[in-house]
């Protein structure tokens, strides 16, 4: 049974810095585009940052580009996201997603993914 499990999660104040993990339970971890999301409440769940497997590179949506950075260590098989001048609308649930099969085009949608983690919360106050 595949598994991926965030940690790190935490209330912060604005303008400070967390980062989260992903350890996952897939092999080989190498071949996975793992990617970050979030969904935050009454709202739909929303691309963060991927980083393709088979030594592709990384992607980042627009509102977190320059503040967050997605890195993977294969050997752990684990993912992270070191978030970094949080503000309040960076509150929301964040997702780890693993697929094996993604075309570059799809790499930002969350249905594409097919392993996905139970989400760890990030609060941001201002």
């Amino acid at each position: 049974q595949v598994e991926l499990v965030e940690s790190g999660g935490d209330m912060v104040q604005a303008g400070n810095s967390l980062s989260l993990s992903c350890v996952a339970s897939l092999d080989p971890f190498s071949a996975y585009t793992v990617a970050w999301f979030r969904q935050a409440p009454g709202k739909e769940r929303e691309f963060v940052a991927a980083f393709r497997g088979r030594g592709g590179r990384s992607y980042y949506a627009d509102s977190v580009k320059g503040r967050f950075t997605i890195s993977r260590d294969n050997a752990k098989k684990a993912v992270y996201l070191h978030m970094s001048s949080l503000s309040p609308e960076d509150t929301a649930i964040y997702y780890c997603a693993a697929s094996r099969q993604i075309i570059l085009s799809s790499t930002t949608m969350a249905d594409q993914y097919h392993y996905w983690g139970q989400g760890t919360q990030v609060t941001v106050s201002s």
